[in-house]
């Protein structure tokens, strides 16, 4: 540890160099918001040439002061001090001075790699690295390695055991750490990886995937603006809490281009947050629903018409429910578009109509084209038209297979008797998550009736019969603004992030490879968490099939930085008694705590739950995860409702990629009667930072090797 005094020494160095930064920051922040003002005054000038002015200094204006507002907080977060005698500021934007010296080098910057590429083993030309933690524009600790010792000067100082750890027993906060500052060589590889192609990016919990994947999403907005802010970069995750917290990270780092969605909120009109159980949810994501999708977009509409009667010019036409039947089966061959072929079907009305009216011989029968036009303006037959065949959405389709009967009509020889079991019952007015991976199916499957095309507004249009005439930059600046204003079920990023893939079910990869057939991808995830408990060379299938051919580039991140060794012990043991030769990543720091087992009975539970989530209140200043079986979240939230904010509940699956700085753990032995709930367990485990206590009514819920088969 370092003398006190030389740490606060240390620290009101760093401090005036915060303060030139933050007074330079405010300067420009000045400067920007006067000339935003300015530019408006010229609109007093009255020619439309002072309008493009005007429009030219408020967009540039307006643009610099956003920046530097959203770069406030945090902005220096490291310190270079080089070979050469050189020091350079790390940050989240590069800020330089009147004369245009840099006080601080954007964290992007290939002057700023050797901040995170630097080790011990190859330093780089990086004498010391210094990790630098303030609140707002107060630095509040410094933390350094030393990386070249022989190189170092007379009277360098180092502060504090090392700028990894230290980081890493801070409180997390509601959201998700900015772990930029930590990052290690190895995932700086990752991250700076090719942009084109896939970047698999694989490794165990706390070794920092999903920091990876998003730092590599700003890395890539950074290196190639015009590629990846045009098309845009989605980032899909297993969860809405997932994404809410991982939701500032991007923002944080002064990227708020790219869209965050969940498995259950990719399709538009959809936030899905229920969840299936194990088995249900693998059958729902198997490809063989596809065929049985299929099979209901073609089939008859529950509680339709099964005749058409038509009394014309005295003559009664009639079309049976075969005949009908027929007609649908033919206006709808396999692999048409249920919704773009509609008008087939009712032409094919109209030729059998006209045949029974010209085999009847009906008095006065006009030509078919009159024909038809009589008969369309008769508000019956439109009716029946309309009930017979309406435009169909996804969600009418899915739920006819709530009707056991019709779901065993369609999945008939695709599933098995006890899957089509296991299906009944699961299809309800409220989708869950595995559905809206079939709610996308559909929509491919059922097509879109056309729509017509909705005007572009010119954003350079000043009135009726005039438009400005602005500068090449305007008219760059307004393109790439309108580029961003995606459509809401936009589908043509130009990269895709996918993170906790292991849990991406091949339904699911169907659904986010439409939204990624031109984009480079990152996934990331780690194969010993899986939940999915289907068929994994189906999966693997889907996967390779979503990705495409496109080269691939695979990283290992080896080192646990987020659970003490005391902490992952426990979660080693669980997954070795399913996984005894799974390579774990290392956990690289120990608090001296150990985990705390208890065991109440059921009527002691509640209060047993909360007591132990107020005494982690005391114990930690960060968050406190309350982790429940997935059916009993509710119940388990009502036992700990009116505690601090800080107390978060969540279901097991719902940890998924979070963590806490503690965590109450409530009755694990519901998680290992299988080998899904087993690796489950493994993630529920591995969530907490510095404290793990688990609760419940039973002690023997740590699974014997072998045991779970």
């Amino acid at each position: 540890m370092s003398d006190p005094t030389v740490l606060q020494q240390e620290i009101a160095v760093e401090q005036q160099h915060v303060d030139q930064v933050y007074t330079r920051l405010t300067e420009l922040r000045r400067n920007a918001s006067r000339a935003e003002k300015e530019g408006y005054q010229l609109a007093g000038v009255g020619t439309y040439g002072a309008l493009v002015e005007r429009d030219a200094m408020v967009f540039h204006a307006a643009r610099r002061r956003h920046a530097l507002d959203t770069e406030y907080e945090g902005l220096v977060f490291g310190r270079l001090d080089l070979k050469t005698g050189a020091t350079h500021y790390v940050g989240r934007m590069g800020i330089r001075d009147e004369s245009a010296q840099p006080l601080v080098v954007d964290w992007r910057a290939p002057a700023a790699a050797a901040f995170y590429r630097a080790t011990a083993a190859e330093p780089l030309g990086v004498v010391r690295r210094r990790m630098i933690q303030s609140s707002r524009e107060t630095v509040i600790g410094i933390e350094d390695d030393l990386l070249d010792p022989d190189a170092a000067p007379p009277g360098m100082r180092i502060v504090g055991d090392g700028a990894l750890l230290a980081s890493l027993s801070k409180a997390t906060g509601r959201g998700m750490r900015d772990i930029v500052a930590t990052i290690q060589r190895e995932q700086d590889e990752a991250i700076r990886s090719p942009a084109s192609g896939v970047t698999i990016v694989t490794g165990g919990p706390g070794t920092g995937k999903t920091a990876v994947a998003l730092h590599r999403a700003a890395y890539l907005l950074y290196s190639d603006r015009n590629r990846f802010a045009g098309g845009g970069i989605l980032v899909v995750g297993p969860s809405g809490v997932f994404v809410d917290y991982i939701a500032t990270v991007l923002p944080s780092l002064g990227e708020d281009t790219a869209t965050l969605r969940s498995l259950g909120s990719l399709v538009v009109g959809y936030d899905a947050t229920r969840v299936d159980s194990g088995p249900v949810a693998a059958i729902k994501g198997s490809l063989r629903m596809r065929r049985v999708l299929e099979r209901a977009s073609h089939d008859g509409v529950p509680g339709g018409p099964d005749e058409l009667r038509l009394l014309y010019r005295g003559t009664l036409l009639r079309l049976d429910a075969q005949e009908l039947d027929a007609i649908r089966r033919r206006a709808l061959p396999r692999g048409a578009r249920r919704n773009e072929v509609r008008g087939h079907g009712f032409d094919r009305v109209f030729d059998a109509l006209w045949a029974q009216a010209r085999q009847h011989k009906v008095s006065g029968l006009p030509e078919k084209a009159d024909f038809e036009a009589e008969l369309a303006d008769r508000a019956d037959f439109r009716e029946f038209l309309k009930a017979w065949w309406p435009r169909f959405t996804p969600m009418r389709v899915l739920r006819w297979l709530a009707d056991p009967g019709r779901l065993r009509k369609y999945a008939n020889g695709l599933l098995s008797r006890e899957e089509i079991a296991t299906l009944q019952g699961t299809f309800g007015d409220v989708p869950t998550i595995a559905d809206v991976a079939l709610l996308d199916e559909l929509d491919e499957i059922l097509g879109r009736s056309r729509q017509p095309q909705k005007k572009t507004k010119n954003p350079f249009h000043v009135r009726d019969g005039i438009q400005e005439v602005s500068t090449y930059a305007d008219r760059q600046a307004a393109a790439r603004a309108q580029q961003v204003q995606r459509d809401d079920d936009y589908r043509d990023y130009a990269h895709v992030v996918v993170d906790e893939s292991q849990d991406v079910s091949p339904m699911q990869w169907r659904m986010i490879g439409r939204r990624g057939q031109y984009a480079s991808w990152t996934i990331v995830g780690d194969p010993a968490q899986t939940a999915w408990a289907g068929d994994p060379a189906e999966l693997d299938r889907s996967r390779d099939r979503a990705l495409g051919s496109r080269k691939r580039n695979s990283y290992a991140l080896t080192t646990n930085y987020r659970n003490s060794s005391e902490i992952f012990a426990v979660a080693a043991r669980v997954i070795r008694t399913i996984m005894p030769d799974l390579p774990l990543p290392s956990a690289v720091r120990s608090t001296g705590v150990d985990p705390v087992d208890v065991v109440t009975d059921r009527a002691g539970l509640p209060g047993l739950v909360r007591e132990l989530a107020e005494k982690q209140l005391t114990e930690v200043d960060g968050t406190i995860g309350v982790i429940t079986p997935v059916l009993r979240r509710d119940e388990m939230a009502a036992w700990v409702a009116g505690l601090p904010e800080r107390v978060q509940v969540v279901t097991a699956l719902e940890a998924k990629g979070m963590e806490y700085d503690a965590v109450v753990l409530v009755e694990p032995a519901s998680l290992t009667i299988d080998p899904a709930g087993i690796r489950t367990l493994y993630v529920a485990l591995s969530r907490a930072t510095q404290r793990l206590t688990t609760v419940g009514t039973r002690a023997d819920w740590v699974p014997a090797t072998g045991q779970v088969s």
